[in-house]
């Protein structure tokens, strides 16, 4: 399905990244893969066939010049997925400034110099895939910057999205809960909200990512229901607010569950 495509996918090397990395070599791509841990990257882009490009993105002026490094490597560029992220979790006055821009400057401005950078390298039938969260649906309580860098990537995708819809490239968003990655790190500051919601894998959510790439869908939530839920508690807040120690006392639970099953399991 995508021979001879090249992709570049940021947050290459586990997780997402790389579950979408996999589906896409095994449909016939050549995957470029983006991390700042280089031993892990170089072990994923050697089991996939693929090119290594150690980088942080929080490094703007190097990663503008990425997607050039791609084509003079690969001999194109066809797909860009934007997966790399970071969340410090906690109150905003928990955190130095600087943490709370780190997480904007990953999740949102990194997103949008490499897209910018990327789109005059793109051809007809190529892609944007952005990975977002519920969270930039609903905001979530204690994740204020994290919240904010999803729901303006959210905006952003949707207006690129009819920006370069007239030179055949497309650009969507995938918005997942809760996921079953280390991204989680320390799972006791994760708001107990988040775990109200049925778990995702990461190849479920590399199935969404690819769903956009060959069909005409600017977004997808999943789990589909829970898409649902934060539309309507974006639409009524008063309702989400009333609504929130009930999820909280169900996520509390699963929560305590979650951690007992990976405890067991090491």
């Amino acid at each position: 399905m995508f021979k001879d495509r090249v992709a570049l996918i940021t947050g290459g090397s586990s997780g997402i990244g790389l579950s979408v990395a996999r589906k896409l070599a095994a449909g016939g791509a050549r995957v470029a893969l983006v991390a700042r841990t280089e031993s892990k990257l170089r072990a994923a882009a050697g089991e996939l066939r693929g090119e290594a490009f150690p980088l942080d993105v929080s490094d703007l002026a190097a990663l503008e010049k990425l997607p050039e490094r791609v084509v003079e490597r690969c001999g194109r560029l066809d797909i860009v997925v934007n997966n790399a992220g970071v969340n410090h979790r906690g109150a905003m006055l928990d955190w130095p400034p600087l943490k709370l821009a780190e997480v904007i400057t990953t999740n949102l401005t990194a997103p949008v110099v490499l897209s910018r950078a990327a789109a005059p390298l793109l051809r007809e039938g190529g892609a944007i895939v952005n990975v977002a969260s519920l969270a930039g649906m609903v905001p979530v309580h204690h994740e204020a910057a994290y919240s904010a860098s999803k729901a303006g990537l959210r905006a952003f995708t949707r207006v690129v999205a009819e920006e370069l819809r007239p030179r055949g490239i497309r650009v969507a968003v995938v918005c997942p809960g809760p996921v079953d990655t280390d991204f989680f790190g320390d799972i006791e500051k994760v708001p107990d909200l988040v775990f109200s919601q049925p778990m995702s894998s990461p190849e479920r959510v590399a199935d969404a990512v690819l769903s956009c790439l060959v069909a005409d869908r600017v977004e997808v939530a999943l789990p589909w229901l829970s898409g649902k839920l934060a539309t309507l508690g974006y639409l009524s807040p008063s309702l989400l607010r009333a609504l929130r120690p009930f999820f909280e006392r169900i996520g509390a639970r699963k929560k305590r569950a979650y951690i007992e099953r990976k405890r067991a399991a090491t």
